[in-house]
This record gives C-alpha cells, structure tokens and sequence, in this order.
C-alpha cells in the first residue's frame, strides 16, 4: 500500500468519525431542544463574551450569514443578546444571559460525559499520541491555507 492510499484511508476514516461524534453529539443535546451549531455558539461563547457576530463567526469558521442566523434564534429563545458597541451602531457586543449560561453548562457537560465514554477509555500515551498527530495535521492543514491563499 503506498503512502497516499494509506493517508486517503485515514482521511476518510477521520471523515466519518467526524460525522458519526457530531451525529452522536447533536441527538444528545436534542433533549435540550439545542442543536450542535447553537450549542457551540453557546458554549464559544462562554469562554469569551462581548464579541462581535465576526469574531464569532472566525472563531467558529462559519460565514457572518450563518452566526446571524444562529444568533437570531438564541436572541428569540432567551439565552443571548445583543449590546450595542459603543461608537459604532451597525456592530453588536454579544453575551449570554442567565438562561444562556446555564444551558451553554448544559451542553458543555453533554460533551463532557461523551468524552468520558469516549477518548476517556484511551490511556494516558494514546491520548498524548493522537493529541500529537492532531496538532501536526492542524498545522499541516493551515499551512495549506496559507499556500492557497498566497497563490490566488
């Protein structure tokens, strides 16, 4: 087996393990009537309030239209607002409220107890390794970027 064809299997196998955590994950935060893209709003902002819906959005790597949206939705059901930047009108500050920060503690501890029964089986040098080889392929992964975008 060459090189390629064993990175184009792992890619894949990386791909649909992606897809079946978020599955997983978004059926779990069901009961909470919270979807994954709400939930990370949430819970992104939980580590940081008072950003801008693009800085969101950066943080997230989602367009601008889509924070809108997500945030327009939190906005209705109670759990974020929307303050005004001083000095510019057109901009919002964004924070939780108390409803807000509860359920961002409501999704960060779904993840928790999936971690757990999860990557939590891994022992101590697995979990070293794989943080290892994430960190690489991440660096990997912006250096592509930066390649692409320097070439157009």
């Amino acid at each position: 087996m060459t090189e390629n064809s064993s990175a184009d299997r792992v890619w894949f196998r990386m791909m649909r393990l992606n897809t079946r955590i978020k599955s997983e994950i978004a059926g779990r935060l069901r009961k909470f009537d919270l979807s994954l893209p709400q939930c990370d709003v949430l819970t992104t902002l939980s580590e940081k309030e008072g950003i801008s819906q693009q800085e969101l959005a950066q943080k997230l790597y989602v367009t601008k239209g889509n924070i809108s949206g997500l945030v327009d939705r939190l906005t209705e059901a109670g759990f974020v607002e929307r303050r005004t930047i001083d000095g510019d009108r057109r901009s919002h500050a964004l924070f939780l409220t108390k409803a807000g920060h509860k359920m961002a503690a409501e999704g960060i501890e779904v993840q928790k107890v999936y971690v757990a029964e999860t990557f939590g089986r891994l022992n101590v040098q697995q979990l070293q390794d794989f943080e290892r080889i994430l960190i690489a392929t991440r660096d990997y992964v912006r250096e592509a970027v930066e390649q692409e975008a320097s070439a157009s």
